[in-house]
């Protein structure tokens, strides 16, 4: 079995750290892209009636997804990078979750944020993904490291 690293990145900044960690635990690579793309405007979190501050009011929203992963069932852990927004994962992330039977696949969170934390986003991806086992996760900066990832992924013997 191996390791997945799948991420959504509206900005680089998640996807910068996705690709370390892919290199850092011989993982495969996925981005979660949106079918539509977020554009300056719609991650305007000043504004309320912007795309992502409409999503995360709403916390049904399921924004769609360009792509699929065809063979989930070959990994037996998947580490899952995303932004933290109005401190939770993003609405895609929700949309990824329910997309895919996580049976006997360990889920790790790792998000990217300016200051915010994990808060419950553990119990929130378990929710989600109820048959998979999810794992307490990490934020990183963008500068994080290749070598601190390496030291940070080992302890999940993927």
């Amino acid at each position: 079995m191996k390791s997945l690293v799948a991420y959504f990145s509206a900005t680089g900044t998640t996807e910068k750290v996705a690709k370390n960690l892919a290199k850092a635990t011989n993982s495969d690579l996925f981005e979660i892209v949106p079918k539509q793309k977020y554009t300056d405007e719609d991650l305007d979190w000043t504004n309320q009636n912007s795309r992502s501050s409409i999503e995360m009011k709403n916390t049904s929203s399921r924004p769609e997804i360009a792509s699929k992963i065809d063979n989930l069932k070959d990994y037996n852990c998947l580490f899952l990078g995303f932004p933290i927004w109005w401190y939770r994962e993003p609405s895609i992330i929700d949309t990824f979750l329910e997309q895919y039977d996580f049976s006997n696949i360990k889920i790790i969170p790792f998000a990217t944020s300016g200051g915010s934390g994990m808060g419950h986003i553990k119990e929130n991806l378990q929710a989600l993904a109820k048959n998979a086992i999810v794992e307490n996760g990490k934020r990183f900066s963008s500068n994080t490291i290749i070598a601190e990832l390496k030291s940070w992924g080992e302890q999940f013997s993927y």
